[in-house]
């Protein structure tokens, strides 16, 4: 039986846009030998699958992406959906090299195929915190040597995003990713950070902390906001790098509204060392 629970399946045209292109960037995908992608948790339509391929051929060409659900209903709806993609009346490639399954956190795939990477994307925002370490340690033992587990959540329209790159080793960094346009404070991605953190964003932890560090240096940079939003992004990440947060990156993803850091910089303390 597939592991896990049945999630809200709410998806749409365009929302994970934002990881994708992260996604995209990720040294596996160039080096693997089999460039295996798992859109885990797709919901109701089978369309972030079919984007996330066409995403991704552009950094890989042979690229491969299984989309699992553990609810049968929605593995038949998208498997319909892949057959009209086939029939060449869509905009995605008809030879679109996309399958859908059954499946949940166990990822299972044929003897002897991991993959390279697994998103799961809003998804584990509908657990108890307490779950999302197990969850993370079974989907990322299936992963192969190198691959990434990119897990978290985002706004109905995508404009608001983060999530947080897992290997089997450890959680290893969080990104943030933002529509800068109209931006008034970064913090509002508060309320859609990954589970593990959601419920952190308060006094004494250290996702509170970056946040609050992250709000006063948009601010601090409003005047360069004469020179559009992403130059205003620029100044604040390099603020906080600056300060002496582990920032990751340069500015050519600053860009684009992300700020990625450290996980260590932001893991949830224990609830004795918090309060």
């Amino acid at each position: 039986m597939p592991v896990g629970s049945v999630t809200r399946g709410t998806t749409n045209t365009n929302r994970l846009r934002r990881v994708d292109r992260w996604i995209a960037e990720l040294p596996i995908l160039r080096t693997t030998e089999d460039p295996l992608v798992i859109d885990l948790g797709y919901g109701a339509s089978g369309v972030t699958a079919l984007e996330l391929h066409q995403r991704l051929t552009k950094a890989r060409a042979d690229v491969e992406v299984l989309g699992l659900e553990i609810e049968p209903g929605r593995v038949r709806t998208a498997t319909e959906q892949l057959a009209i993609v086939r029939a060449g009346t869509t905009g995605f490639a008809a030879d679109a090299r996309v399958s859908f399954a059954l499946g949940g956190f166990e990822v299972p795939l044929p003897s002897g195929r991991w993959p390279a990477v697994i998103r799961a994307f809003n998804v584990l925002r509908q657990y108890d915190e307490a779950e999302v370490p197990d969850a993370w340690a079974l989907m990322a033992s299936r992963l192969q040597p190198g691959g990434v587990l990119v897990e978290g959540t985002c706004d109905e329209i995508g404009r608001i995003s983060s999530w947080v790159a897992v290997t089997p080793d450890a959680a290893q960094s969080l990104t943030i990713s933002l529509r800068l346009a109209e931006l008034e404070a970064p913090s509002i991605v508060a309320e859609r950070l990954p589970k593990a953190l959601i419920h952190r964003n308060v006094s004494g932890e250290r996702i509170h902390s970056l946040l609050l560090e992250l709000d006063r240096a948009w601010q601090v940079n409003a005047p360069l906001s004469v020179y559009g939003p992403s130059q205003r992004w620029i100044a604040a990440v390099r603020m906080l790098a600056d300060a002496g947060w582990p920032v990751r990156g340069g500015v050519r993803r600053w860009r684009l509204g992300e700020l990625t850091v450290d996980w260590a910089a932001v893991a949830p303390l224990p609830i004795s060392d918090a309060r």
